[in-house]
């Protein structure tokens, strides 16, 4: 996908791409490197060059970025004697050989601007400014040995540290956060850079979709360049996937769309994207004057100001800001009156007209549809994982509990705590009493307690709180009674001073109550471990081994909704090229692959109900002010991307942990159902810009409606059309009490069977169904590839 992604950001007005470069990717063990697939690095830098793009490459080598142990390899926890991002000697000397190899081979290729290449920027540390806080002396001591490090590899480009107030020279301090207008580098020669403009925000499984206003992002952006901002990257421009088990956190949704311009699965999200490209047109309208000279500000009002920026060469550029939240303002600038909605900037690049305000949105809203491409029902077949066998196969015993990561090295989410426990025949609850009861604490994530091969229960944890109580009713029988507790990893942690001494797994205490006339301690008896699922340790889920084991075929495989079960299906890739999707709504918690692809790890947690609300784009944003998803699954659809496809017998395989109706899976294929577009009759335009082949140039200076399907497709229908004082937002437009008859036919007749369309607000086009009133064009109409007779 890479191709076509950046191809989108350049179209959407970008200049550069920024990425991470992840460690524990690149070096899965000390000294091995994997630098292919979509790991590929250079490959990937070298598409930006083609593309005619600039590259900032943030090295770190620690990312944060919700990633598994914030991008550091686990194995990196077991060098002796390590300490995690501080003045510790083998960290420091792990940290430099990666940096160092990353370096070496861009330079092997040419990559740097400095030999001719796209890198313009690279970043050492991220985002290290708390920790070294929490650091103290030691904090220091690293980030002056880590600057000196990278910028004496000679590069011949800047480094930069993000959120490091104390940056040394010659790196340069940066900005990260949903506003950086206040933000000034730590000295005057150094140049105000926003590293993470936040477009959204990240999800955690039983949580909301957090979404941001573009009119408020718009605002911020345009505000950091009228305080002089000379570089802004979006965080995140195109959200993605992570696939496999890259997602940190712990419960890090395997959706990482963040509400961005180009949405996970490669989409542009609209009116996002479509705001911010007329947002970066403005601004490089303004260029000339933006880096001639630092800003002239004067008050315009009480919460108006004016930043006018001018040139000796007669250039002059000038932004309009009205940070009232709950009106509009009137404001005089060089003798002329603007008026400038709430919480917006007003951009004018010739100290005159207004091209553009953030408030102001002209782009079309596209709304987007999941729709079922299975002509017909997946046929399932079914794998039981072995249960009752535990520990005959374990090689791993100890007296008492053993930390999770500490055994698994993370090459899997599982692992099995098993233990026996011998009942007489004389306790009082085999003879009718209440049952015993299990006390299991656990540092996270999930739990999946077993007794004698039944599951017991589950507990979990969250992002709030890791931390695990089990309670619950123990079947027990007289005799040796086995306990088999599954614990589940979902993400390392990313994030945190010494994040990598955190506990994971079963860490006790574990206590049987109800039996002995009292309770049964059994942290410390003796414990078996096995890492991993048996169909795991067997490839079940890959090409080459689904076939080691026998699986349950036909209208049985799906009928009994029991846990810990493996599925798989043989599917045809459906034809076109819209993106895929699995619908898992009807499943519980587990893992997919597809042709031996790790998709992700999959759970239908649910929002809660309660915390959504209607979502003003005006004043200060953060992630609980817009919120979507309530009283729904956080995620219920899984990005399949078609490269991963052949064109028939594609393997789908499943683990369910918890038993769901796998014959309710669905592939699902994600395309635009209709576009909207909500214009008012003022609405700023750049003058000859905004000029298509199909319009009269003596209108271009008018605002116009603008609909647009995508490549393939055409405008069928008229969805809804109105012409006065339209409310609601696209899908549930509804007419005022001004309508104008003429709104349904003037957009009709420019629209219908084009893939794109713009029709100028005027009278002649629609009428005057109420003058002197401030009316808008509310439009909703429906894209499809139907062929109009």
């Amino acid at each position: 996908m890479w191709e076509g992604l950046i191809q989108k950001a350049k179209d959407g007005g970008l200049d550069v791409i920024q990425t991470y470069v992840f460690w524990n990717g690149h070096e899965p063990s000390p000294g091995n490197y994997y630098f292919e697939g979509r790991y590929d690095l250079v490959r990937f830098i070298k598409t930006v060059q083609k593309a005619g793009l600039y590259v900032h490459l943030r090295i770190g080598p620690y990312v944060c970025a919700e990633w598994n142990f914030g991008g550091f390899p686990v194995w990196l926890k077991y060098v002796p004697g390590i300490s995690f991002r501080t003045d510790n000697e083998p960290f420091k000397n792990a940290m430099q050989g990666f940096t160092q190899k990353i370096v070496q081979m861009m330079k092997s290729e040419s990559l740097f601007e400095s030999q001719g290449g796209p890198i313009i920027l690279s970043q050492i540390e991220n985002e290290y400014g708390p920790e070294s806080k929490a650091f103290g002396s030691a904090g220091r001591s690293y980030v002056n040995w880590a600057a000196k490090m990278a910028t004496g590899l000679d590069t011949g480009v800047p480094w930069v540290m993000c959120k490091e107030d104390d940056a040394p020279d010659p790196v340069i301090n940066t900005c990260n956060g949903f506003y950086c207008d206040a933000f000034t580098p730590n000295k005057p020669y150094k140049p105000s850079m926003w590293t993470e403009a936040w477009s959204g925000w990240f999800t955690e499984f039983g949580g909301t979709v957090r979404e941001r206003p573009v009119q408020d992002l718009a605002f911020a952006v345009a505000r950091f360049i009228q305080k002089g901002g000379s570089f802004i990257n979006y965080y995140m421009y195109h959200g993605g996937t992570n696939f496999g088990r890259t997602a940190g956190g712990p419960f890090i949704t395997t959706s990482y769309d963040y509400d961005a311009p180009i949405d996970e699965y490669g989409l542009v999200r609209e009116p996002k994207y479509g705001h911010l490209k007329e947002l970066h047109r403005a601004i490089k309208l303004c260029e000339k004057a933006l880096v001639s000279a630092d800003p002239v500000v004067t008050s315009v009002g009480s919460y108006q100001q004016a930043h006018v920026f001018t040139s000796k060469s007669g250039d002059c550029a000038a932004f309009l800001s009205n940070y009232k939240t709950d009106s509009y303002a009137q404001v005089m600038f060089n003798n002329m009156h603007y008026n400038l909605p709430p919480w917006s900037i007003s951009i004018l690049p010739d100290c005159k007209n207004v091209v553009f305000n953030t408030a102001k949105v002209g782009a079309q809203t596209s709304h987007m549809q999941m729709s079922n491409v299975n002509s017909e029902s997946l046929m399932w077949e079914r794998y039981d994982e072995e249960v009752a066998s535990l520990a005959d196969s374990s090689h791993i015993t100890s007296n008492g509990l053993l930390e999770q990561i500490n055994v698994t090295r993370d090459a899997s989410d599982y692992l099995w705590y098993i233990t026996s426990v011998d009942i007489s025949s004389n306790e009082g609850f085999l003879r009718g009493g209440q049952l015993p009861s299990l006390l299991v604490q656990s540092a996270g994530h999930a739990l999946h307690v077993f007794i004698n091969g039944q599951l017991s229960g589950s507990a979990y944890g969250n992002r709030e709180n890791r931390r695990i109580t089990y309670t619950g009713s123990a079947n027990l029988r007289a005799g040796t009674n086995k306990i088999a507790l599954l614990s589940v990893a979902v993400g390392l942690p990313n994030v945190g001073a010494h994040y990598e001494l955190w506990n994971t797994g079963v860490v006790g205490p574990v206590v049987l109550h109800g039996v002995d006339n009292g309770k049964r301690d059994l942290t410390w008896q003796t414990w078996s471990y096995q890492v991993g699922l048996k169909g795991e340790n067997m490839n079940v889920n890959s090409l080459e081994g689904t076939s080691s084991v026998e699986w349950m075929e036909g209208s049985l495989a799906v009928q009994t909704q029991q846990p810990m079960t493996w599925y798989r299906a043989y599917f045809d890739a459906p034809a076109g090229d819209e993106p895929l999707a699995l619908d898992m709504g009807s499943m519980g918690k587990g893992q997919i692959w597809i042709n031996g692809e790790h998709i992700g790890r999959y759970w239908t947690a649910w929002a809660p109900k309660e915390e959504c609300n209607d979502c003003s784009y005006t004043g200060t944003y953060r992630p609980p002010k817009c919120q979507s998803g309530c009283g729904q699954p956080t995620q219920r659809w899984y990005h399949v991307p078609r490269s991963w496809l052949h064109r028939t017998k594609n393997l789908m395989v499943i683990f369910e942990e918890l038993g769901g109706d796998a014959s309710k899976i669905a592939l699902v294929k994600r395309s635009v159902s209709s576009v909207c577009s909500h214009v008012s009759e003022w609405h700023p335009v750049i003058k000859n810009w905004h000029v298509d082949a199909y319009d009269h140039p003596e209108e271009a200076h008018r605002p116009k409606v603008h609909l647009r399907c995508p490549r393939g497709q055409s405008i069928t229908a008229i969805k809804f059309a109105s012409f006065g004082t339209p409310s609601g937002t696209c899908g549930s437009f509804q007419q005022g009490a001004c309508h104008s008859p003429k709104s349904y036919y003037t957009l009709e007749k420019r629209c219908i069977g084009q893939e794109r369309c713009a029709v100028t607000i005027t009278s002649d086009n629609f009428g005057d169904p109420c003058p002197n009133v401030l009316k808008s064009v509310a439009v909703e109409a429906v894209c499809s590839s139907a062929v109009i007779p």
